[in-house]
């Protein structure tokens, strides 16, 4: 069984701090990172801290690969999901665990918005 990987819609992720609980080095709320499998897209991508992305590798290639949001149990819509980083903060920590907000959107939709300047 072969499969056409031409045929695979492609999606544009855009994962964005919304939350700090506690203490990130890493983080400010309103950093991004950008996706476009399989690259990070480093012009829209503010910061990447490997243990928080690491722990949302698995929602970022399902939702990639056409899973909803809903399906995976990690929002209320299909384009929209919510993860933390492992870092549980005060009192474990002196860390903090930062909230993402995980946006799908269909690559022509992007790329279409993009040309228009929204």
């Amino acid at each position: 069984m072969t499969s056409n990987i031409n045929n695979v819609k492609k999606f544009k992720i855009i994962i964005e701090a919304i939350e700090i609980r506690g203490k990130c080095p890493v983080y400010n709320v309103g950093d991004k990172i950008t996706i476009i499998m399989p690259e990070l897209v480093l012009t829209e991508t503010n910061k990447v801290c490997i243990h928080a992305f690491i722990a949302m590798q698995t929602f970022i290639q399902a939702l990639a690969r056409g899973f909803s949001a809903r399906t995976l149990g990690i929002g209320d819509r299909d384009n929209e999901g919510y993860v933390q980083c492992p870092d549980p903060g005060p009192p474990y920590t002196k860390g903090g665990t930062v909230i993402f907000r995980i946006k799908r959107i269909p690559l022509e939709k992007s790329e279409k918005s993009i040309l228009k300047g929204a």
